[in-house]
């Protein structure tokens, strides 16, 4: 059992070859969508983020962590 599985999936090819228009349309069907999130002109320093803060008087929002964002390595 385990030999025919092996021999059918090695049949298979490891690529398959596609236009330049096929590649384009695959490619802007799994961009993201525009959320509200990546509208906003995030930062990633801290010191730059709080003069800009302090520039627009408005609040600072950190995110900080330690470890795996999904939590597992």
């Amino acid at each position: 059992m385990k030999a025919f599985f092996l021999s059918a999936f090695l049949a298979l090819p490891l690529f398959a070859e596609i236009t330049p228009k096929q590649f384009k349309e695959l490619h802007q069907s799994i961009q993201p969508g525009k959320e509200a999130w990546t509208t906003i002109p995030w930062q990633s320093s801290l010191v730059p983020a709080q003069r800009l803060a302090l520039k627009q008087n408005k609040p600072l929002f950190i995110w900080a962590m330690d470890g795996h964002p999904m939590a597992c390595v």
